[in-house]
């Protein structure tokens, strides 16, 4: 599995526009607080949202679909456990290079 540390996020943050942020907590804790730039996707749904079409993800969340080798997508969650369930759905559908934050959203909250 690969995985992502808070710096290696934090530098994504600052200098890439190709960065995709994927929440996939509930909405209750997202309305708590989430990381800046991150698209909320609830674990519950990925599967079905990353066998959209591209106009249909971009219409429901807003952003562009990404490519099944985007180079920087990213998923997390509370601490790591729902967002590597996601990566193995998503990896199952062909997205090789998505990446765990591990310390996911407690990681970053203790940090910012």
């Amino acid at each position: 599995l690969l995985n992502i540390t808070y710096e290696e996020l934090k530098a994504l943050l600052a200098k890439s526009k190709d960065l995709i942020l994927i929440d996939v907590r509930e909405t209750d804790e997202v309305n708590r607080g989430c990381i800046p730039r991150s698209t909320h996707i609830a674990l519950g749904t990925v599967e079905t949202a990353f066998k959209m079409s591209p106009e249909d993800f971009q219409a429901t969340y807003r952003i562009p679909k990404p490519a099944l080798d985007a180079p920087e997508l990213v998923f997390y969650c509370r601490s790591g456990k729902r967002s590597e369930e996601a990566i193995s759905k998503v990896r199952e559908l062909g997205y090789v290079t998505a990446r765990n934050y591990t310390g996911s959203y407690l990681d970053w909250s203790q940090r910012e």
